[in-house]
This record gives structure tokens, C-alpha cells and sequence, in this order.
């Protein structure tokens, strides 16, 4: 009889089901990277917030910062502060920008952070997957 565990085949590396390299330039991010990138978005929405928000912003400032940050930067350039530190870009499945409408989505599901937290084994959280986008290294 043959052995049930070996007669699965291996999980295919992340990003192989979406046409990307295992590893390397193109790559899905690993989570070292995406932490960094992170870390550092958020230090910088909290500086940002603490040294130009007051009363109710000051409380929410940070996250409020961090949210346009992402829109913008995200939907214009690619990547966030925190994702050039970390040699990260996001883009889209289809290779095009990922734009306004699309980064706003994307950064409004992070912002509330359960769907950045319930990922695929491509490593695209919700976030990604409703904005047809994957976090790459550069």
C-alpha cells in the first residue's frame, strides 16, 4: 500500500501560480521584507502624524497617515516608503500601474488589517487579491 504523505505533490514555491520566480528580482516579498517595509510605514505615519495632527488626529493620525500614504504613493509610484526601504514594489497581475482607484481599494482593506493578515499561499493577502496586485522584490 502505498504511503498517503508521499503521494501529494509539493506545494508549488510562492508566486509560481502567478507566473513569477521563485526567487530573486520579481519574486513574491518574503514576510522579513513585508515586516520591515511595515515597521518603517508606520514609524514614518507616526512621526508625520504626531508633528502636524492634533487632538482627534493625534489619536488617529498615524493610521490616517499611513492610509494616504499608501494611496498615493502606492497608486503613483508602486511602492510605499516602507517598501523602497525593504526593495519591494506592488504591482498588478496584468503588469499596468496599479492607479488610484485600485491603490485606494488596496489600501483601505489594509488599513484594516485583517485582510493584510488572511493571506493565499502566493503570500497575496485579501488586500492584493481584491486589487489583482502582489508585493514583489525589486
Amino acid at each position: 500500500m502505498a504511503d498517503p504523505t508521499t503521494s501529494q505533490p509539493p506545494d508549488p514555491p510562492a508566486g509560481a501560480r502567478l507566473g513569477l520566480p521563485a526567487s530573486g528580482r520579481g519574486a513574491v516579498a518574503g514576510w522579513g521584507r513585508r515586516v520591515v517595509g511595515l515597521l518603517v510605514d508606520w514609524a514614518v505615519a507616526t512621526l508625520i502624524a504626531r508633528a502636524f495632527l492634533t487632538g482627534l488626529g493625534r489619536d488617529l493620525g498615524p493610521l490616517l497617515v499611513f492610509f494616504a500614504m499608501h494611496v498615493l504613493l502606492v497608486s503613483t509610484v508602486g511602492m510605499s516608503i516602507g517598501h523602497a526601504v525593504a526593495g519591494l514594489v506592488v504591482r498588478r497581475l496584468d503588469g499596468r500601474p496599479v492607479g488610484l482607484a485600485l491603490g485606494a481599494a488596496r489600501a483601505v482593506l489594509l488599513t484594516l488589517v485583517i485582510p493584510a493578515v488572511v493571506f493565499d499561499g502566493d503570500r497575496r493577502g485579501l488586500h492584493d487579491r481584491a486589487s489583482r496586485t502582489v508585493v514583489v522584490r525589486r
